[in-house]
């Protein structure tokens, strides 16, 4: 795998990694290297040769510097002038991050890795409200405009007149960082479907899922009545489609309603008053644990964990949990 090492100006190294690790989980052959006002050239170039020497391997290497001719990338340079495999790229900014961390396991090489992160890093750096972006910027970030019905004729079948679901996921933050770079990278939709009566009702939350949209995905907004309507129209047989649920319940009503569902990835449910916790990122209430248990009833398996990278942590252990603790509270 591709050896990053992220050499800033302060600690912005430190920090993006942080950050990136708060998306997709602990990596494994990242490393990050400060400039700090008392240290010369010399003493960057000693602590980027230290982290380099770090990484499992020092054939295929990407230095991912923040300033084009600044002490941390001058150095990387001279560095880079010994090795015709590996590259560097400045403008280091967090979607250009993610994308590296989401595309090293299958890049071949680092320099081939380095190709696919310049138009990331660049799409990244946009403008709200988008009046301000210069002419010709504001029109290619517009999202294309995507009705969840389209404008295809009723009675259509498309494909084999069966929607296909390539995640359906649990979380109360439904579209986050997490969700639009681990998981759209994972299973490769074409569409991202939030199912959410509230959401679908609050213009504003509604318009902020939208934009957080990932490049290339179309994102829709619908209550539970709407996808199930969706499930059983053929013009969404050709479609691929991710499906987001901010609770147990809604999950339910919609297979309930016959949306054909057969397996559900647990990424988090927030804690509130009444709610047991039972990981890090689940907490679980009394009519959490029926609907849960109604829906394993009706054959659906459960994958829990937040991000590809994690291990799965046992669904049914999780239940025992949440019962036992909540009978403990009763008494």
């Amino acid at each position: 795998m591709v050896g990053i090492v992220l050499a800033t100006h302060g600690k912005f190294a430190e920090g993006i990694k942080m950050s990136g690790e708060m998306v997709f989980g602990k990596q494994d052959d990242v490393e990050a290297v400060t400039l700090m006002p008392e240290m010369g050239p010399d003493d960057f170039k000693a602590a980027l040769e230290k982290a380099i020497a770090k990484l499992s391997d020092q054939k295929e290497v990407l230095i991912l510097c923040d300033l084009w001719g600044g002490t941390p990338f001058n150095q990387s340079s001279g560095i880079l002038s010994k090795h015709d495999s590996w590259a560097v790229v400045t403008g280091l900014n967090l979607p250009m991050l993610i994308e590296a961390l989401a595309s090293r396991p299958n890049a071949k090489s680092a320099q081939e890795l380095a190709s696919s992160l310049v138009t990331v890093g660049k799409d990244g750096v946009k403008v709200k409200p988008e009046s301000l972006a210069p002419a010709g910027a504001a029109a290619a970030a517009a999202p294309v405009a995507a009705g969840i019905s389209g404008s295809i004729p009723e009675g259509t079948v498309l494909g084999d007149g069966h929607i296909k679901f390539v995640l359906v996921r649990v979380d109360t933050r439904l579209l986050h960082g997490q969700v639009a770079t681990t998981w759209t990278k994972q299973t490769s939709p074409d569409r991202i479907i939030v199912v959410s009566d509230g959401v679908a009702h609050d213009d504003l939350r509604k318009s902020m899922i939208e934009q957080a949209a990932p490049p290339g995905v179309h994102v829709n907004v619908v209550p539970v009545d709407k996808m199930i309507a969706v499930a059983k129209d053929p013009r969404f047989g050709a479609t691929k489609a991710m499906l987001l649920f901010e609770t147990p319940q809604d999950l339910l009503r919609a297979v309930e309603g016959g949306v054909d569902i057969k397996k559900v990835n647990l990424g988090s449910m927030a804690h509130s008053v009444g709610k047991v916790v039972v990981s890090n990122a689940i907490a679980m209430g009394e009519d959490d644990v029926k609907t849960l248990e109604k829906l394993q009833a009706k054959g659906i398996t459960f994958d829990v964990r937040k991000v590809p990278a994690d291990s799965p942590e046992s669904f049914d252990g999780m239940l025992k949990k949440a019962k036992s603790e909540l009978a403990s509270n009763k008494g």
